[in-house]
């Protein structure tokens, strides 16, 4: 998952290591980053990795649902 490829690529760049910790600190909440290993998924399954991606979606959503419920300017 730490490979970009063209379609896959951080609207802000800076993001990037905030992103890959969010995305392992994830993983350790789910039970499942044991297979993770210096930056590599591949050893993961698909379902996995759906979980840690559709998990962190569902954050950053809330997130953003919470800012907008509180009349904060969304960042």
């Amino acid at each position: 998952m730490s490979i970009r490829n063209n379609n896959n690529r951080l609207t802000n760049p800076m993001a990037q290591q905030a992103m890959d910790k969010f995305k392992l600190e994830v993983a350790q909440e789910l039970n499942i980053s044991n297979d993770y290993q210096s930056g590599y998924w591949g050893n993961m399954t698909s379902r996995e990795c759906g979980s840690v991606g559709g998990e962190m979606v569902k954050r950053m959503v809330e997130q953003y649902e919470n800012q907008v419920a509180n009349n904060k300017q969304p960042q």
